[in-house]
């Protein structure tokens, strides 16, 4: 009997492990364009506006995507909308890595393919942590959904490694690597390209390959127990949730029933009413402070940054830096994989976002000495923050939006609280190279003072969702049917 128990919850951890790769995507693609972006400004020889607007344009996608993504995932399952998600994630990866040089169209070719990548992405940040919370038992769901944060953050660490290789085998002249690239480029480009004009279309190409794991694993794993009790699918609902392990199956089937009982059998229910003022406020605000904490700033300009610190140094130097910034980032995550249970969301939150004050003062600080900036202040500082947010906003953020919204609404509050989330990244990812390059000082001190903002609205206004069933979580804070 143990060992059936105990093959049920792998069962139950396989299943959430391939939705998170969904995740992995989402980190992959939002990390990669760090090591290229330079690369791409030179070569098209953009405006810093029109540089920033390209480099943002995943993030504009993903403002549409998160919308987007809700109608499927209501009508056709959370299941093969991460297919689709999967295959939009993949035309954008192969349609960066053949950019053409030209002038004239290169950079509208490039904008419109991450453009696509940020659909997908948008698609994710919705459907997976919607789709864990759904197949998650209450005791678990934290450490399950905080499992997409990890991938998130494992996906930013491996574009890093993967763009300071691909630009260390580039470099070697003469090796397979560097010819094969070479041999490829010549294949599909229609003027002859430089070593550098080759390697970032690279960096960004080299994402086909978890893609392609992505959606061949998909196909294994069950649709959300959740969404085919909405659809009247109750006997495939049982069985979903007796494979993975829930105790009570006939009455979590139940308690499900009765949350979706004012869907009228799946029927959409309107999100915006006054019974769900308070978690559209609550997912507006986890949100809206996760970005203003100055997270994809450094996420996407994490080598000019370090330049701004260091100097002008080797692009090796920059990609080997971004390395240790998305270190500290997974380390961080697995910690906050294994206390957000026991401490809670709320606590996190305050904590993380106190400590985080202190970080972005320090560097603040540094960067307004000028030439007399100690870089290992500043560093400390950098990763001192990227670890604070990576326990604290990072880990909860997807955990808390998925678990405030009622099960007739998730999908389009979760869509809503990503919506806020990507809007605020595209603002401040695109004003920061500007504000950064006039005055460093001023942008890190104001990701300082919002996190002093946030820390109050945790205090006075953040309710606990740690425990219990999401049922559960209905009723404690008065937003059931």
């Amino acid at each position: 009997m143990r060992g059936m128990k105990n093959s049920k919850k792998r069962s139950l951890l396989y299943v959430v492990i391939v939705a998170a790769i969904g995740g992995f995507l989402f980190g992959f693609d939002s990390g990669v364009i760090s090591g290229c972006e330079q690369a791409i400004q030179t070569e098209f020889g953009l405006t810093g506006f029109w540089h920033g607007l390209i480099v943002s344009g995943a993030l504009i996608g993903t403002v549409i995507g998160v919308f987007t993504a809700g109608a499927p995932s209501d009508r056709w399952g959370r299941k093969k909308t991460l297919w689709l998600m999967g295959t939009l994630f993949l035309v954008s990866a192969v349609g960066c890595a053949f950019t053409v040089t030209s002038k004239a169209v290169g950079p509208h070719m490039l904008g419109w393919f991450r453009f696509i990548g940020g659909l997908a992405i948008g698609g994710v940040s919705v459907v997976v942590p919607l789709y864990i919370v759904e197949v998650s038992p209450g005791p678990l769901r934290g450490r399950l959904v905080a499992t997409n944060q990890l991938n998130i953050v494992f996906g930013i660490l491996i574009s890093y490694v993967s763009n300071y290789f691909v630009a260390r085998w580039m470099a070697v002249d003469g090796g397979w690597f560097h010819g094969f690239c070479q041999w490829l480029a010549g294949v599909f480009a229609s003027n002859p390209m430089t070593t550098e004009m080759v390697k970032w279309r690279v960096m960004l190409g080299m994402e086909c390959l978890p893609i392609f794991l992505f959606m061949a694993l998909l196909v294994t794993i069950p649709e959300s127990p959740r969404w085919l009790v909405r659809v009247g699918r109750k006997e495939d609902a049982r069985d979903v949730l007796d494979s993975i392990g829930y105790p009570e199956v006939d009455k979590t089937v139940g308690e499900i029933e009765v949350s979706l009982r004012e869907a009228q059998g799946g029927v959409s229910v309107p999100l915006f009413q006054r019974k769900y003022l308070k978690p559209i406020l609550l997912a507006f605000f986890i949100a809206f402070f996760n970005q203003v904490s100055g997270i994809n700033a450094i996420n996407y300009y994490a080598p000019r940054i370090f330049d701004m610190i260091f100097g002008a140094g080797s692009e090796m130097a920059s990609l080997a830096g971004t390395m240790g910034v998305g270190t500290v980032n997974l380390f961080f995550t697995i910690l906050a994989f294994f206390i957000i249970d026991k401490f809670g969301r709320r606590v996190m939150i305050i904590g993380g976002a106190s400590l985080m004050i202190l970080m972005h003062s320090l560097v603040a600080w540094q960067l307004s000495l000028g030439d007399k900036c100690n870089a290992t202040l500043a560093v400390v500082g950098i990763l001192g923050f990227i670890a604070f947010f990576a326990c604290s906003s990072g880990a909860v953020i997807w955990v808390y939006i998925s678990e405030v919204f009622p099960n007739a609404v998730r999908a389009k509050g979760q869509a809503l609280g990503c919506f806020t989330h990507w809007f605020m990244c595209t603002i401040i990812s695109w004003a920061f190279p500007v504000v950064a390059e006039k005055a460093g000082t001023w942008a890190f001190g104001f990701f300082a003072f919002m996190m002093l903002v946030q820390v109050l609205w945790a205090v006075f206004f953040m309710p606990e969702t740690k425990g219990g069933t999401t049922e559960d979580i209905e009723a404690r804070l008065g937003i059931g049917a």
